[in-house]
């Protein structure tokens, strides 16, 4: 047995739910999850409904995650087809610009062109731009940020050719980072026969080969982030199942497992899940933020018993050699395996 104590780790692609889908998951809920998981930070995606897409949502939004938060929060601002002013205007307190070029669950997609335009040239420099972007549509935005000359970051890369064109950006030297979430690196399309609904995500779960090109590159990879995102099983049962998995409590046990078995090393993993988000981001990390964690004996992810609203895990039945023992918020206990320690509005507001 090994135990180790790492940074805790920044998520940058988290849904909360909030406003309202608090059924699926509430910010107690949510961050209290990010605390068992080794997240000290996540960032809020803004496709909630109604979606954060202006100055007085994302303010509403802003005083009920500091009210709330049992980790540190950011939330991220919207882009419409006619909103590029607008959410500039509120970007000092947004910890990015999230773009939905392909289909995601939400109300929020941009189709033309001049919209994308206005938005880069709108938005202020310091800030990030996040895409949801798959398939030629990742071309689309890395062509956009070269025009505009601006950095640009692409969401839950899934696919071989998407990261093996992420790879012949950087090297050419465009400014463009991307994020992988564990679903991908992990399930396969054959998980999602398997899974059913329940492995039902956006982007979709690919094949065999698409997975290990994500592993062969990993050295292209920026972050990990989990793309944490919690639906009840009613919905997932029903006729229409909404995409998306939950993440914030398996993702770190994975990891861990991959550098058990010698695919991954512990300092890569730092620098993928803490480190290098946090860069990116501008997010101010305190050393006191840390997870103690073990490697190496076998523990199976469980079927119920997770802190996220959902209580499901498309990983339950898994088998995994790491689990975090304890998360420690700015030199406070903020969980451990006795349960959540620490009380609402402990996470600060990032931005």
């Amino acid at each position: 047995m090994s135990r180790v104590q790492i940074p805790g780790l920044v998520d940058v692609h988290v849904h909360l739910r909030f406003p309202g889908g608090e059924h699926k998951e509430s910010i107690a809920s949510g961050t209290a999850a990010a605390l068992a998981g080794g997240v000290t930070a996540l960032l809020a995606m803004p496709n909630t409904s109604p979606p954060i897409t202006d100055g007085p949502r994302l303010a509403a939004a802003r005083v009920e995650h500091g009210r709330r938060a049992l980790c540190d929060v950011g939330v991220f601002v919207g882009a419409t087809g006619d909103n590029a002013a607008v959410a500039a205007a509120c970007a000092a307190h947004a910890c990015g610009l999230k773009i939905y070029v392909n289909d995601t669950f939400g109300p929020l997609r941009i189709e033309r062109l001049a919209a994308l335009q206005e938005h880069f040239a709108c938005w202020p420099r310091d800030k990030p731009i996040v895409l949801h972007a798959e398939d030629v549509a990742v071309a689309a935005a890395i062509g956009l940020g070269a025009a505009h000359g601006r950095h640009v970051h692409i969401a839950h890369v899934s696919r071989a050719h998407e990261i093996r064109l992420i790879a012949a950006a950087k090297e050419a030297g465009l400014a463009v980072t991307c994020e992988v979430s564990p679903h991908h690196l992990f399930l396969t399309e054959d998980d999602a026969t398997r899974l059913g609904p329940y492995g039902h995500v956006r982007p979709a779960l690919a094949s065999a080969e698409d997975r290990d090109a994500l592993w062969r590159h990993l050295d292209v990879v920026d972050c990990i982030a989990t793309d944490h995102a919690p639906h009840t099983r009613q919905e997932k049962d029903g006729p229409s199942p909404p995409p998306g998995v939950p993440g914030l409590e398996t993702t770190l046990p994975l990891l861990l497992t991959a550098v058990h078995e010698g695919r991954l090393t512990l300092e890569r993993l730092v620098e993928l899940a803490s480190t290098t988000p946090a860069r990116l981001f501008r997010i101010a990390t305190p050393d006191e933020s840390t997870v103690e964690v073990e490697l190496g004996p076998r523990w199976v992810l469980p079927e119920r018993g997770y802190l996220t609203r959902c209580d499901w895990s498309p990983y339950a039945g898994m088998a995994v050699r790491g689990r975090v023992l304890s998360t420690t918020l700015r030199g406070a206990l903020a969980w451990d395996e006795r349960g959540v320690r620490a009380a609402p509005g402990s996470g600060r507001l990032l931005f």
